[in-house]
């Protein structure tokens, strides 16, 4: 499942992925995006929390621009939808996925992380998309995710002046959940994900799911797509043993 440029180590429900380009700055290139696509398209059986981080103090600085230098057009545009088709994946793919920041969270990596359920920044961490200081544009996904985070004017203005946001910053902005000290990244991570992977399977399936894509619909749609997944979750017997075991006042002992 893992290769020498993405780490992967299972322990129980939890799989933790660590972006491995020493010298890089796990700048993302075809190699490390392969396995990446690989590990969510065909998730190990029985994990249900995948933290995403990355090696020698960065999370990801974004694309290895010299694998960019020369794509026709034609190239950039499947490319680019490649990469939202990965992203796509990693939000949608079935999992929780807590992303253990620090360092650089820069243009892709900022779009890598916009796509994970649970964002972690140390003091180190700056987010940046400088995509329009390249004369480039994004095309991982963040006008549809970090403009969704902080605001399609606030990314306008993030990308035409090349704004980079600290990790308290960037938890004013929602671009982080938690803004935490150095080195406690991954130790919260572990946490959270430890407290994640025992909740109800189909409950963090439904909270994953639906309340990105509600937020797409109309309202009247999305309260009828609520309640469909409110009758779903409350019919399972996750749910008779989640609401004995709050009446026995004992914690829920979930499959």
């Amino acid at each position: 499942m893992g290769t020498d440029i993405l780490k992967v180590e299972i322990d129980g429900p939890i799989a933790t992925l660590t972006m491995n380009r020493p010298g890089k700055r796990n700048a993302m290139c075809e190699d490390l995006l392969r396995p990446i696509e690989a590990f969510f398209t065909t998730p190990p059986k029985d994990v249900r929390v995948a933290i995403l981080t990355g090696i020698e103090g960065h999370f990801c600085a974004g694309l290895d621009l010299s694998e960019h230098v020369h794509r026709s057009a034609e190239d950039n545009l499947h490319h680019s939808r490649r990469w939202h088709a990965v992203m796509e994946k990693i939000q949608f793919g079935g999992l929780t996925v807590i992303s253990a920041m620090f360092g650089a969270v820069i243009g892709g990596g900022l779009e890598l992380a916009s796509a994970t359920h649970v964002r972690i920044a140390e003091p180190t961490t700056i987010f940046q998309l400088p995509e329009g200081r390249r004369g480039i544009f994004v095309g991982g996904g963040a006008t549809a995710r970090v403009g969704r985070i902080i605001g399609a004017d606030r990314m306008t203005e993030m990308m035409l002046t090349g704004r980079k946001y600290n990790a308290a910053e960037g938890l004013n902005l929602g671009l982080t959940h938690y803004a935490v000290g150095e080195g406690e990244a991954m130790e919260l991570a572990q946490n959270l994900a430890e407290k994640i992977s025992r909740n109800a399977p189909l409950s963090n399936y439904l909270m994953v799911q639906s309340i990105a894509r509600i937020n797409d619909m109309s309202q009247s749609d999305g309260l009828f797509t609520e309640s469909l997944a409110a009758a779903l979750s409350q019919t399972t017997p996750d749910a008779e043993e989640g609401l004995r075991a709050f009446l026995e006042k004992r914690a829920p002992k979930f499959r």
